[in-house]
C-alpha cells in the first residue's frame, strides 16, 4: 500500500512463529530487557533496513516465561525489498534470529488482515507432570512438576462449569478501562501417551494472567484441596480472587490462532472485535 503523498510501496506479510519463553521477559518490547518482538525486530530490520519493516502487530502477548508454538504477528514491509527476497525470508531470518525464537512461515495477506483483531479465538495448553520423579528432563522447560496425583475427572468436572462468556474479573489482573469479559470455548484435560496431564485452553481472548489463574485454581481441585464447584463460585466476584494461586509461566504455550477463512471477512472480523472490546486492551498471557 502506498498514501496520497507517494510513500514507499508496503506489503503485509503473516509470519507463524515459535518460541521458548524461557529466557525472554515476553513478548512485548521493553527496555533494557530481551523480548521475543525486540530480537524479532532487530531480525527484521537487517533484512529490511531501518524504514523497511513496522508495525509489528502480534495475536496474543505472552508473558514472561510462556512459550509458543503456534503464535502469528503481521509486519508492513517494503514492497520493493520484499520482491527482491524470492521466498528466502524464512531462511534468511533463521540466520539471524537466536536460536530460541524461529519462523516457520512468512505469508503475503492482504491489508485487512491483522493478527490481533482478526483472530477468531486463541488456543493455549498448560503441562503438568504428577509423576513423583518429576518432569522429564527434556522437558522440564515446559512442564510443571506437581507434587501429588491429580484426578483427571474432578479437573474435568470443575473445568466444565467455567465454559460459556462469563466475567472472569476473579481470574485476571485487571487493567483500568478494560472488560474481564470473555467467552471459554474450550476447558478440558487428558493425559498424553507419556502420562503428562494436559489442560487445553480455548477462547476468543484472554486477559493478563487469565488462563494460569484458571489452571492454578483447577489444579487445587486436581490434587484434592478444593471441591469441583470451588473455581465456578469466584466467577460471582468483580474483582480479583486473592485465593487464587496463579501456575507457574512455563508450563503454558500458545499452539494455535485462528482467522477466517475468507480474507473478505478478515476487516469484518477485526472491526467486530473493536467494537465488542471498545474499551478493553486485550490481554497477555
Amino acid at each position: 500500500m502506498d498514501d496520497a503523498g507517494g510513500a514507499a510501496l508496503t506489503t503485509r506479510l503473516r509470519l507463524d512463529l515459535g518460541y521458548d519463553g524461557t529466557d525472554f521477559a515476553g513478548w512485548a518490547a521493553q527496555p533494557g530487557q530481551r523480548t521475543v518482538a525486540g530480537v524479532l525486530t532487530d531480525a527484521l530490520v537487517r533484512v529490511f533496513g531501518a524504514e523497511g519493516a513496522s508495525g509489528l502487530t502480534v495475536a496474543g502477548r505472552t508473558d514472561a516465561g510462556v512459550h509458543a508454538t503456534g503464535q502469528v504477528c503481521h509486519v508492513d514491509v517494503a514492497t520493493e525489498r520484499w520482491a527482491t527476497l524470492d521466498g528466502t525470508l524464512v531462511r534468511r531470518l533463521a540466520g539471524l534470529l537466536p536460536p530460541d525464537v524461529r519462523v516457520r512461515r512468512a505469508t503475503e495477506v492482504p491489508d485487512s488482515f491483522d493478527a490481533r483483531f482478526s483472530a477468531l479465538w486463541r488456543r493455549y495448553q498448560y503441562r503438568v507432570c504428577d509423576a513423583v520423579e518429576g518432569a522429564p528432563p527434556l522437558r522440564h522447560r515446559d512442564t510443571l512438576s506437581w507434587r501429588g496425583p491429580l484426578d483427571l475427572a474432578a479437573l474435568n468436572a470443575a473445568s466444565a462449569a467455567l465454559l460459556g462468556e462469563h466475567d472472569f474479573a476473579a481470574f485476571c489482573r485487571r487493567k483500568e478501562n478494560a472488560t474481564t469479559i470473555r467467552a471459554v470455548s474450550v476447558l478440558d484435560w487428558h493425559r498424553d501417551d507419556e502420562g503428562i496431564v494436559i489442560a487445553t485452553v480455548r477462547a476468543d481472548a484472554f486477559c493478563q494472567a487469565m488462563v494460569r489463574s484458571l489452571v492454578g485454581a483447577l489444579l487445587a481441585v486436581g490434587d484434592g484441596r478444593r471441591p469441583p464447584s470451588w473455581p465456578a463460585s469466584l466467577l460471582s466476584r468483580r474483582e480479583r480472587a486473592s485465593e487464587v494461586v496463579v501456575a507457574p509461566p512455563h508450563g503454558l504455550t500458545l499452539v494455535e490462532v485462528a482467522y477466517p477463512e475468507d480474507p473478505a471477512e478478515l476487516a469484518v472480523r477485526a472491526e467486530l472485535t473493536r467494537r465488542r472490546r471498545t474499551l478493553a486492551q486485550t490481554g497477555s498471557e
